[in-house]
């Protein structure tokens, strides 16, 4: 069995600060897992930085003969938005998804050193393919597929961040102005923090306020209430 310690996300940055992560290490610690960039707020996280402090803590760690601490980062609401490099990252996993940057509805996991740097351990068991790894005939469209998504947004990333972060930005300067400062708060608004430029996170005061009924009278504003991983539930 393993043990999770969840670290809450500071409420003056929106971000997991590194010094709050380091706190929470344990000498049994083996990974740190830190999403790229939050699906909610648009906040990123200082990834690049925990991986550089932990490469020193396992320095240390090796010396009393502790376990290394492995890094992994979801960046699948990053890619597409910005820059993504993982040598700059400095992580041993990373997860990439497809139909967050135009690409069909397939994952892929960055492993640094597959099986020896990082270790990689099987889900499914049969073949011997793909070094054992996964056994089972490849979905080799769907690896096409994401591949030219990957090329395409790689080269154009910078274009496609700044077009979304003027429509972004045209929304919330059109929100101010139709709600008024005094009732619209930007919750993803955190001082010195980055944010992606396709995320908005707001409230509106107001009694009984409900999306359904604000979204009714939206006629050029296409949205939903709920993410579409709640899709089920009976209230979206």
């Amino acid at each position: 069995l393993s043990e999770t310690t969840f670290v809450a996300v500071s409420p003056q940055s929106g971000r997991a600060e590194v010094d709050d992560v380091l706190a929470a290490v344990r000498p049994n610690t083996c990974l740190v897992s830190l999403m790229l960039a939050n699906n909610e707020t648009g906040a990123i996280m200082p990834v690049a930085e925990l991986s550089q402090r932990l490469r020193a803590l396992n320095q240390r760690r090796a010396a009393e003969g502790l376990p290394r601490i492995l890094v992994h980062t979801d960046a699948a609401q990053m890619i597409g938005k910005g820059r993504v490099d993982v040598e700059e990252l400095g992580v041993d996993y990373l997860t990439i998804v497809g139909h967050k940057f135009y690409g069909p509805r397939v994952g892929a996991l960055f492993v640094r050193g597959p099986g020896s740097t990082a270790p990689l351990h099987p889900l499914l068991f049969g073949g011997g393919q793909e070094r054992s790894f996964r056994p089972g005939t490849e979905n080799t469209p769907m690896i096409a597929g994401l591949g030219q998504a990957a090329e395409l947004v790689s080269k154009n990333w910078e274009s496609y961040e700044a077009r979304m972060r003027e429509v972004r930005d045209y929304l919330e300067a059109r929100l101010e102005a139709s709600f008024g400062k005094q009732r619209i708060h930007f919750n993803s608004h955190f001082k010195g923090s980055k944010r992606l430029c396709n995320t908005s996170n707001f409230s509106i005061l107001g009694p009984g306020l409900q999306g359904r009924r604000v979204l009714a009278h939206c006629k050029v504003l296409l949205a939903s209430v709920g993410a579409a991983c709640h899709s089920e539930d009976g209230d979206r």
